[in-house]
């Protein structure tokens, strides 16, 4: 391992996803500080990275809070992944304003104001800004499409998206933002695609599950794919970025052959599906721009995503691994 002088705080930072990051950018030599509202680090703990980093106790929605935490930690790049995520969002509206809308405009403003410490801001928008799939004729959608979201998450990430562009024009804010598809791997939390982690979790561990929407497409992304694009998009060359927002992708499969590639791996798994409902998301994304600038490609197919995840939760609970 490599050593930088680049120190990269991290909001969300103890979260699934947050956790990962901060995983994939210890592991490239960078020091992390993981700046969240909770200090439980187990899921830091489980990725054995816990000891490596910093955890410091923050409020992403209190201005003053984020510009102190880049002060006081001197911090080179921000990763901001703090939010509340659809299902949240949707109980808790004014909570989700606070911090998705206000707690971005917080980073967004400390790292203007501090501009000759932070090089730049890598945020977490979503594919959740696109409209539901029959808005759309193209076959895979790029980053210039409708953006029309129908959930509140959607919305609060479409307003960032706008934000950013201005904090770009008028202030210079160096910003790259990624639009994650869904996440899947260990430890991953509640949210509005929970569900879908059950599909591997449930069989996993012996148990059956049932599943609704099995023709339909998902665009399955794993966790550590996702870290990696973040970092990579940390530190791209600003000459080679086209753009300022990018489409980040994983493997589409439909919930059917997500639940036949479990089967091949485990041939005993009791998973039942319906083509019943229908999902709101739009999931064929164009990312040829994030490959081009970014130089990002999957490296998580489903059978090797799924048989990770697998085994990962077989050993935690003492049972034995599944072999190719």
């Amino acid at each position: 391992m490599t050593t930088t002088d680049n120190t990269i705080l991290v909001t969300g930072g103890t979260g699934f996803l947050g956790s990962y990051i901060a995983e994939d950018l210890i592991e490239h030599g960078h020091d992390v500080v993981a700046y969240d509202l909770s200090t439980d680090d187990h899921i830091l703990s489980k990725l054995d990275v816990a000891d490596e980093l910093t955890i410091r106790h923050g409020d992403v929605s209190e201005p003053t809070d984020v510009v102190r935490a880049i002060e006081e930690t001197g911090a080179t790049h921000i990763v901001h992944l703090a939010a509340l995520l659809t299902n949240s969002a949707r109980d808790n509206p004014r909570a989700a304003l606070d911090v998705n809308i206000q707690g971005t405009n917080a980073v967004f403003e400390a790292a203007c104001s501090l501009d000759d410490q932070i090089q730049r801001v890598t945020w977490a928008s979503s594919a959740a800004v696109y409209a539901p799939p029959h808005n759309y004729n193209a076959e895979y959608v790029d980053e210039d499409e409708l953006v029309y979201p129908d959930t509140l998450y959607g919305a609060t990430k479409e307003y960032n998206e706008h934000q950013a562009r201005v904090y770009h024009e008028d202030y210079g804010l160096d910003h790259v933002a990624l639009r994650p598809t869904v996440a899947y791997g260990p430890y991953r939390e509640t949210g509005g695609s929970a569900f879908l982690a059950n599909i591997v979790e449930k069989p996993a561990l012996g148990e059956s599950f049932t599943v609704e929407y099995g023709d339909q497409v998902i665009d399955w992304q794993h966790v550590r794919d996702i870290a990696q694009v973040f970092r990579k998009a940390t530190f791209a060359d600003e000459t080679a970025l086209s753009q300022r927002v990018y489409n980040v992708c994983g493997v589409l499969a439909t919930i059917r052959e997500a639940a036949n590639t479990v089967r091949e791996i485990l041939p005993d798994a009791d998973l039942e599906i319906s083509d019943d409902g229908e999902l709101p998301w739009t999931q064929n994304l164009d990312m040829t721009a994030a490959r081009t600038d970014l130089g990002y490609e999957v490296n998580y197919n489903l059978e090797t995503g799924f048989r990770s995840y697998i085994n990962t939760l077989r050993e935690e609970h003492g049972l034995d691994p599944v072999q190719q």
